[in-house]
């Protein structure tokens, strides 16, 4: 469990993660909160600390693909080897969500964003964890991501126990999103 602000290992985080808790942890470009995808508390208090509407959806991680199985409908063989293509990567693509996905995640929209990190440290929790993970940077609404651990904390205070220390390229932009659907870029890098 973590009962400090910095976990030393991502089995730590792992563990926070287990209990229903909201972390911190290094993603490609900013730090990233996230919390199971399946457990509708969690990512609610991910809400109520971004301070973000419901309606837009959240992005999750995974370790690899079929970590993410669960979570998408039906795709052809077509457009997995699109995806594919692009993973690991700093690329979510919006899919088609099953009908089982927690309206949390999905927001208003039929489809939920998902990407296979290459992040070592998000990659390994991701591993641990035996699943995604919700993942969406870690700040308040109007306020900028947090670039390293003591920002997180400083913009959340004692909200967030469990942070875990690495690094991000702080150059990088945010992954670019694409709709697998329709083929349009919804963000850019």
């Amino acid at each position: 469990m973590c009962n400090s602000f910095f976990a030393s290992t991502t089995g730590q985080a792992t563990e926070a993660l287990k209990k229903g808790d909201v972390i911190a942890y290094p993603t490609e470009a900013v730090f990233g909160l996230g919390c199971d995808p399946d457990n509708d508390q969690a990512i609610q208090a991910v809400l109520d600390l971004k301070q973000r509407s419901a309606d837009k959806g959240l992005i999750i991680i995974a370790a690899a693909i079929e970590q993410i199985d669960a979570y998408i409908d039906t795709l052809t063989q077509r457009q997995w080897q699109t995806v594919r293509s692009t993973w690991p990567g700093p690329v979510t693509w919006l899919m088609p969500a099953r009908a089982s996905v927690s309206r949390l995640l999905t927001g208003v929209h039929d489809t939920i964003a998902v990407r296979v990190t290459a992040h070592p440290v998000a990659k390994a929790l991701c591993e641990q964890f035996g699943k995604p993970v919700v993942s969406t940077s870690a700040n308040k609404t109007n306020c900028r991501p947090a670039l390293t651990a003591n920002e997180v904390i400083e913009q959340f205070d004692q909200q967030i126990r469990c942070v875990v220390d690495g690094e991000v390229d702080a150059g990088s932009a945010p992954s670019e999103i694409r709709d697998l659907l329709s083929g349009k870029v919804i963000r850019s890098r």
